[in-house]
């Protein structure tokens, strides 16, 4: 395996470990926080559904998961599982 190669496959591996659903980030959301600045904090959530005002978000990776309840564009409450 060439050097160029292994170099390549590690840098690849480290952004795969790399995700933003860690427990520092779920301690920084917030009620009334702006679903814009939570999509800087998490990314963009794996899926979303809504009506009437309402919508809920959620954030997975392998292991742990962070969902989001919205009331228009607005945290109104949220929960997390397996996070580190």
């Amino acid at each position: 395996m060439s050097l160029r190669f292994s170099v390549l496959l590690s840098f690849c591996l480290l952004l795969a470990a790399c995700t933003k659903i860690t427990q520092e980030n779920y301690s920084k959301l917030s009620a009334g926080m702006h679903k814009e600045d939570v999509e800087k904090l998490l990314g963009k959530p794996t899926d979303c559904s809504g009506a009437l005002g309402m919508s809920s978000c959620t954030w997975r990776d392998k292991d742990s998961s962070v969902s989001v309840q919205y009331a228009g564009d607005k945290v109104l409450m949220f929960s997390g599982q397996g996070l580190k």
